[in-house]
């Protein structure tokens, strides 16, 4: 017998770049945080190889969940092509084998930083969301500690006065991004800083939702068929962004979120955030045939 019989062959590193001990410690925080939907786990969060900020949250979310059969797309913004979306993609199929795709209904996690594809995920899909800032409360109390009993009260009364606040002083609701919602009816959670337009998406929806603050070392979920309601007053309507009118430059799409890009003449273009659909859209107008899934929106009017 030899000391190589008694040892396993070296490796560069564990499955999914995460050791063991992170992994049980991330499952064990993820199943509480479906338990109790929209509240804050705390985690140990690790060190991976990107900057804290730049997604390490839903990025352990991520590699705990991947296996050699997933499929897995990283957005960043709406588009699958950027720099950090590319590179987080390409990082999590090298260190588990998992296939790479742009195709939301090929995905089986898609890992997200600021927006929800327009295509309805199915009850097989995970969505991961990147959030730099978890806590709703911290803008209306900065001590945690104090927030931490706000949450546990369910006394959420600050936030309202904030809402009542932007509406006495601009005549509407000022909140754009990251609007805070009400999730099960109990806790108030930040849906990252997704646009007012993605926030109906979690509401009922047949997937399962994980947002991941790396940096902030919290984690929350939203499970299947879970009411997840914006804050709203009665008497003023929740309003998501007008884009129904706009009209994509590239692809002749109507009716979805669009980002606004400034001409030198003074003018603007605009075109699909969701940069993949967008693709699939013109490839299907120049003949080809592709799959396109049912969609959160038609004509900009939410369907569920």
């Amino acid at each position: 017998m030899s000391l190589s019989n008694l040892t396993r062959p070296w490796e560069a590193f564990s499955y999914g770049f995460l050791d063991a001990s992170a992994k049980r410690e991330m499952r064990r925080k993820m199943l509480k945080a479906i338990a109790v939907p929209g509240c804050q786990m705390p985690y140990a969060s690790r060190e991976v190889p990107i900057a804290r900020g730049w997604g390490t949250g839903g990025l352990q979310v991520t590699l705990t969940l991947i296996k050699p059969s997933s499929s897995i797309k990283v957005i960043d913004q709406g588009a699958d092509d950027g720099v950090n979306a590319a590179s987080i993609r390409r990082f999590i199929a090298r260190v588990s084998g998992a296939a790479e795709t742009m195709d939301t209904l090929e995905a089986s996690i898609l890992q997200s930083r600021h927006r929800i594809p327009e295509e309805k995920l199915r009850d097989d899909q995970i969505l991961v969301l990147q959030v730099p800032n978890p806590e709703p409360l911290r803008p209306v109390e900065p001590n945690m500690s104090a927030a931490r009993e706000m949450h546990a009260d369910a006394d959420y009364s600050r936030l309202w006065l904030t809402l009542y606040e932007q509406i006495v002083r601009s005549g509407r609701i000022m909140q754009g991004a990251a609007y805070p919602a009400l999730v099960n009816g109990r806790h108030v959670m930040t849906p990252s800083p997704i646009p007012r337009w993605d926030v109906p998406k979690l509401h009922m929806a047949r997937h399962l939702t994980f947002l991941s603050a790396g940096r902030e070392k919290r984690l929350f979920a939203v499970p299947p068929f879970t009411r997840v309601e914006p804050l709203v007053f009665s008497d003023v309507p929740y309003k998501v962004e007008d884009h129904a009118s706009l009209t994509c430059d590239r692809s002749g799409v109507k009716g979805y979120f669009m980002n606004e890009i400034p001409k030198d003449d003074g003018t603007s273009a605009h075109e699909l955030s969701d940069s993949q659909f967008g693709v699939k859209a013109i490839r299907r107008n120049e003949g080809e045939t592709v799959a396109i899934g049912d969609t959160w929106y038609k004509n900009g009017t939410f369907t569920q």
